[in-house]
């Protein structure tokens, strides 16, 4: 079976056979189907979509291309959360040590930065010394005794993604819901964990723009979980601009500690809150979302979720000392204000703008390899909603080199100030 034959009949729109997908897998693991050949691939894909199933059959081949972990040893319910990606989106940090703190195990096997989107993986590894490449081993024996651990892929889980998870960023085929799903669903399938918490992004910064679109992606992907028999349900929440006020990998650190000091802004404070009391309840910990709310938010004020983050930073091999002093994680050499030009009020913040000055400046790649500039981004001063008059800053842009003129000026087309402003819901939709 040739793989040009298998990227002519998807790039004709043809429904591919389990072999055929099977195939693709094989050869994307052992090295026999070259880049380019994948590449063509998931354009055909990008362009043409799969059938359900289809996309049932990539996730299950791209689950059984490594080894599925066994987490039977570790008690309770395993509870994991996964976004698909957005702009200043750091919620699994601060989200994993409340669950944690409960007493409910989480073990989060994260990604890196895709598109415009940061990643969670990429974020941790701003703090000096973490490591989020551990043995399968280390990574069990670590949720047993901490009660926690985000890590990327260990040993060889779904190997095939992580060969197609880099080549999805940099050819532009991201936001395409079957390889989404099998990306997700392959790696959560595999980790072993027994519930999943999905938070599908929606807007401008998410790779689904459009309500519709990340309704399909959440009935898919908990279509998969439920398919395999795991406890799953979606949320779709709302990313037409950055959650929080910082994008960039050590400012979201320094945000996530705020939060689980209690002293974060109120969006991705409430988005945590929220992912985190359906974990609770799908944990069978809380019987109702309001007393699973009230759980998380009393391991914030008695500093159980701190403690239990500075536990996990110290068992991956970082310096905890981060939580008091993040100014040990890299910082960057100029801090340059944006003005507003006008009075009036915030109307507009295009998140996935936002995200690509951040890449721009340093932050994000542009290709598979580059190196990531750990220190820089932008802090976000104003937000939709938020009153400004001729001179205040917007924002403030975090940067390792003095002329950032071009940045500047894609941030000041892509925030809008108006005499007034539509509000903006958080969460839009529950997908059981």
């Amino acid at each position: 079976m040739r793989m040009v034959d298998i990227i002519d009949k998807k790039r004709n729109g043809g429904e591919l056979t389990k072999e055929e997908i099977q195939t693709f897998v094989d050869g994307v693991v052992s090295g026999e189907i070259p880049d380019y050949q994948t590449s063509a691939f998931l354009m055909a894909t990008y362009f043409n979509d799969m059938t359900d199933a289809e996309r049932s059959e990539l996730t299950m081949a791209m689950m059984k291309s490594g080894d599925h972990l066994d987490l039977s040893s570790i008690p309770g319910v395993k509870v994991d959360k996964h976004s698909t990606g957005g702009v200043g989106d750091k919620t699994s940090i601060p989200l994993a040590p409340i669950v944690a703190a409960l007493g409910i195990p989480v073990p989060m096997i994260s990604g890196r930065g895709l598109g415009h989107t940061g990643g969670t993986l990429d974020k941790l590894e701003a703090i000096p010394g973490y490591q989020v490449e551990i043995s399968e081993d280390d990574f069990k024996k670590q949720v047993k005794n901490e009660g926690l651990a985000i890590v990327g892929a260990t040993g060889n889980i779904a190997p095939a993604d992580k060969k197609i998870y880099a080549l999805r960023d940099v050819t532009d085929t991201v936001d395409s819901i079957p390889l989404i799903a099998s990306s997700i669903m392959s790696k959560k399938i595999a980790s072993g964990t027994d519930a999943l918490v999905i938070d599908v992004k929606t807007g401008a910064g998410a790779f689904m723009k459009t309500l519709d679109d990340s309704r399909e992606l959440a009935k898919a992907l908990v279509g998969i979980g439920k398919g395999v028999g795991m406890n799953c349900m979606a949320i779709i929440s709302d990313m037409n601009q950055p959650l929080g006020n910082a994008i960039g990998n050590a400012l979201e650190i320094k945000e996530s500690i705020d939060l689980l000091k209690g002293q974060a802004p109120a969006d991705i404070t409430d988005l945590v809150l929220t992912l985190g009391s359906h974990m609770v309840v799908m944990s069978g910990k809380a019987d109702d979302l309001k007393t699973a709310r009230a759980m998380c938010e009393k391991t914030i004020e008695d500093g159980s979720a701190l403690k239990k983050f500075g536990d996990m930073i110290a068992a991956q091999g970082g310096d905890r000392n981060v939580i008091d002093h993040p100014e040990i994680m890299p910082q960057a050499k100029y801090k340059i204000p944006l003005p507003a030009k006008t009075d009036g009020v915030v109307s507009k913040v295009e998140a996935d703008e936002m995200g690509i000055a951040g890449m721009l400046l340093g932050g994000g790649r542009q290709k598979a390899d580059d190196k990531l500039d750990y220190a820089v981004g932008i802090m976000m001063n104003k937000k939709v909603g938020d009153a400004v008059k001729a001179g205040d800053t917007l924002l403030t842009i975090y940067s390792n080199r003095e002329n950032v003129d071009d940045i500047k000026q894609m941030l000041y087309d892509n925030i809008e100030i108006s005499d007034s402003a539509e509000p903006i819901t958080l969460i839009h939709e529950t997908v059981r």
